[in-house]
Formats: C-alpha cells, sequence, structure tokens
C-alpha cells in the first residue's frame, strides 16, 4: 500500500471512528473469504460496518481519538473493527449468531459503547439483551394494559347502569 493510499485510509477510518458510537473488535481467524462477505452482508443489514485494519494503521486512526479509551492491547494479530453506526445491540446479536454457525469465529477481543470498555463478556451479555425495537413494543404494552383494563371496567360499569336503567324502566311500566 502506498503512502498516499495509507493516509486516505487512516483517514477514512477516522471518521468512521467518530461517526460510530459503537466498536467491536474482533479476531477473524479461520474465516474464508466467502464467510466474510456474508458477515458483512449481515452486518449491514443492521446497520453496521466491518472493516478488516492492519494495526499500525488502526493505531495511527486511533491516535487522535481522544474520546475513546486506550484500545492499544486488544491491536495484535488479525483484526476487524465493527462499527455499529445505529444501535449496540444488533451487530452484538449479529456477530454472536454468526460465531455460532462458524466455529465461534469471528472472536471478540474488545468493545467500545459510548466510550465505555467492554470486556468480551459484556459483548456477549449485551448480544443477549432484546433489541431496541422489542424493548419499546414491551414499553408500549406495559402502559396499553392498564389503559385497556381501566376501559374494560368503565364499559363494565356502563352496561350495569344500562341493566339497571331498563330494569327500572320495565318496572315502571308495569306499574303503570
Amino acid at each position: 500500500m502506498k503512502r498516499a493510499d495509507k493516509e486516505t485510509f487512516v483517514t477514512a477510518l477516522r471518521e468512521r471512528l467518530d461517526r460510530s458510537p459503537t466498536l467491536f473488535l474482533t479476531d477473524f481467524t479461520g474465516l474464508d473469504v466467502k464467510s466474510m462477505t456474508k458477515l458483512r452482508d449481515n452486518l449491514r443489514a443492521v446497520g453496521a460496518e466491518y472493516l478488516v485494519v492492519k494495526n499500525r494503521l488502526a493505531r495511527r486512526a486511533l491516535e487522535d481519538q481522544e474520546s475513546l479509551p486506550d484500545l492499544g492491547d486488544a491491536l495484535l494479530g488479525p483484526t476487524g473493527i465493527v462499527f455499529g453506526y445505529e444501535d449496540a445491540v444488533e451487530p452484538a446479536k449479529t456477530l454472536a449468531e454468526f460465531a455460532k454457525q462458524h466455529d465461534d469465529r469471528p472472536v471478540f477481543k474488545v468493545g467500545v459503547l459510548e466510550n465505555e470498555l467492554l470486556a468480551p463478556s459484556e459483548i456477549t451479555r449485551l448480544a443477549k439483551l432484546p433489541s431496541r425495537d422489542q424493548l419499546l413494543a414491551e414499553l408500549a404494552g406495559a402502559f396499553e394494559a392498564p389503559m385497556a383494563m381501566l376501559a374494560a371496567a368503565l364499559g363494565a360499569k356502563i352496561q350495569e347502569v344500562a341493566g339497571l336503567l331498563e330494569a327500572l324502566r320495565i318496572d315502571r311500566e308495569q306499574d303503570a
């Protein structure tokens, strides 16, 4: 790679780092090109991106990133970076599901969520969380249930009052 190409790559990597609130560094050893392409497609579908980087260029891009924790220890061996642009849970889930189907590859090295360092075990726990949409649906259901019960109770009382009024009308008609 020529020097100009390296500088362009580092600049593009810095831009991705700035845009991404979630990062996962992985070791992709053992994955073939076909598997890597499938992984990239799966991640793209959930608003994430997978990029294989040279550790030296990644270190150079990370030098100016004051908001990120030190990732130098994780930049050993083959490194792939997942940039999560929209959500933290979906890329983690996608990686975990992919790893189950491919002999536990790629392996999590470290993660960053909102500028906080995550250990591989924390990323695995993150992957087990429900998605944002599912959590919002559960929250909406929790708000809806009491209202539905109140509406049913009020409807029953209205039916009861209507029944009493009907009984009173019938009673008065019989008396008249």
